[in-house]
This record gives structure tokens, sequence and C-alpha cells, in this order.
């Protein structure tokens, strides 16, 4: 039963930033996914916050041109959040700096302590950070004092089942001068399986007072209202859910996924958005996957995704996507 009408639609006003955010679901940063195009579309469909892809602290002060595009902000981003990883104080600090230092400001820091990638947590970043909370302190403050934009964490529950430190890891945070943090409430040791603990996103937001935002296991606007009803949680955030499947943030839908012509033609409009924030090559390479995460569902698509394996031209997208409907009997895309 939902207890507030539109409770995603309310503002949300955290931090120092000056401005409310215009609503409560966000999509979190996905690395290898959430590009300029990926965002927008997000943004256009509803999210009222997107993230970069995990950025590293390192290579960024390194001068890193692949790590800099990284940072590109879209023209109808309003808001958007720079994720950064690392595990050096000194350096994370020196990279929120130059980023505090580009023309286009995000909304908000966002310091990874999630990743379980094994190459993120040999350097002693991402989920490793939970096993250290001195230096998570350390961080945290050095981010601080090289930025005026809100700085937020993104957490699991814990390392393992053995050592759940949510709660902990909260006050460290907030103590340390973080805006808001984000929790996964599933441990590196899980990754992504089994059910994420929603008890963990309620019980953090009665134990801290900085805002917090709940993840995992959203897989449609219904699944993020549902959220926030249980957990009270200030916001949500949609990661794996969102591939392919902007939609979860269309307060319209409500969980319903919309007719096959317009998911077809949204899967078209991130080509056409990925194109002109890439080279063509480039961006139709790696819209394969999105594009095929489009079709999940729809009939005989099996067929479909063969052949977007093969497209490298905006052309070639059109033309395949094109057929498609008309297998299905539906419009020619313009």
């Amino acid at each position: 039963m939902t207890v507030y009408k539109h409770l995603l639609r309310h503002p949300l006003k955290y931090g120092n930033f000056p401005k409310e955010l215009p609503g409560k679901i966000f999509l979190a940063p996905m690395a290898g996914f959430t590009d300029i195009a990926f965002r927008t579309i997000c943004i256009r469909k509803g999210a009222a916050l997107v993230f970069t892809e995990m950025v590293s602290a390192e290579a960024l002060i390194r001068g890193s041109e692949k790590t800099y595009a990284l940072l590109k902000r879209g023209e109808e981003e309003n808001n958007w959040g720079v994720q950064i990883f690392g595990s050096n104080p000194d350096v994370i600090g020196r990279a929120t700096a130059l980023i505090n230092d580009l023309t286009s400001k995000p909304t908000v820091i966002d310091l990874n302590c999630g990743c379980s990638v094994p190459k993120v947590l040999k350097t002693g970043s991402g989920s490793a950070l939970l096993r250290d909370s001195g230096k998570l302190f350390d961080i945290i403050t050095a981010m601080k004092q090289n930025t005026e934009v809100p700085v937020s964490i993104k957490i699991r529950s814990g390392w393992d089942s053995e050592s759940i430190n949510y709660l902990k890891i909260g006050e460290v945070a907030q103590n340390a001068g973080a805006s808001l943090i984000s929790i996964h409430p599933r441990t590196r040791a899980q990754g992504f399986s089994g059910r994420a603990e929603w008890t963990h996103i309620a019980r953090l937001k009665k134990h801290i007072d900085i805002p917090v935002i709940g993840s995992g296991d959203i897989f449609s606007y219904t699944d993020a209202e549902k959220m926030i009803e249980q957990t009270h949680a200030d916001a949500v955030m949609a990661a794996r859910g969102a591939i392919g499947n902007p939609f979860i943030f269309d307060e319209r839908l409500k969980g319903i996924r919309p007719d096959y012509n317009e998911i077809l033609e949204t899967a078209l409009e991130h080509v056409k958005l990925a194109v002109k924030y890439k080279n063509e090559k480039t961006a139709c390479k790696d819209l394969r996957k999105h594009v095929a995460a489009y079709s999940k569902g729809l009939p005989d698509s099996a067929e479909f995704r063969k052949s977007i394996v093969h497209a490298a031209t905006l052309e070639d997208y059109k033309t395949i996507i094109g057929d498609y409907l008309l297998k299905l009997n539906l419009t020619i895309l313009r």
C-alpha cells in the first residue's frame, strides 16, 4: 500500500548544496555503463540525480585523458555526481581539488566504498575501505578540505557476514563531514548474490542524521516506492535494474514496461546520443550491450541480439531495429 502520493517526486535538500534535487530516485554509478548517453536517457525518463562511472583518483592526478573524459558533463545534466575511488587520502584529496576546479562543477563528489572487483580491492580501495575506518575518516576529511561541493560515500553492509559494520561506517562518514551516504545492503563477499537486506537501510537511517540513500534489488519504479515506504530512506538508487530499462525512473509506468515501440525507440535514441558524445565507431561498439539489454523479454529477440553484436554504425542500428519492428508489425522508426 502506498503511504505517500508521488513520494519519489518529493524534492530532497542535503548538505551545503544551494538547491534541492527534484526527486528521490537516482541512477547509481556503474563502470562501463553510466556514460553521458545513458545518464541523459535516464534523466529524460525521470532520474533526479545521476553519477559518472567510477573514476580513479590516481589516474586523475596523473592527467589521464581517458579518465578526464569520464568527467564530461552532458547538456541535460543539471544534477550529476562524480564517483572516485582510491585508498590514499592525499591522492584523493588532490583528485577532489581537480574535480572542484572543473568549469562545470558536479552536484556531489562520491567516494566508492562498495566495489568488490579484485583489482580495485588489492589497492585497498572500494569495499576494502570498510575494513579501515580510520583511513576512511582521513579520506573523507581530505575530500572536504579540497572542495565546497557536498561529499558522499557509497558503501556495502560490510566485508563479509562476520564483519557487518555499516552502522559504524555511517558514524565515521557523518563525523568526517559527509553530506549523505548510499548503502547497498549486501556484503562484499555476497557480490550481487542473494537478496539485498533492506532492514540495514532502515537501521542506518535511524542511526545517523545525514540523508541515507538505499540501493539493491530495485528493478521497477514500484520497487523504489516500496524501498522508501519500508526503510524510510531519503532516496533510492537504481543500478543494474536500469540497464536496458531506463523506464524504471518513469512514474507513469509504475513498474510496467512500456510498449515494444517505445522500448525500441528509446534504444535508438540512446544510440544517437552515444554517437553525439563519442566517435561513431566507439559509440556503436559500446552500445551493443545496452541495446541487447533493451530487448530482454521482447518476443523473438534472440535473433535481434545476434544482429546487434555486429552493429558498427548508426545506420546499422537503424536498420536492425527497424527490421525488428517490422517483424513485430510495429511502426518503423524515423
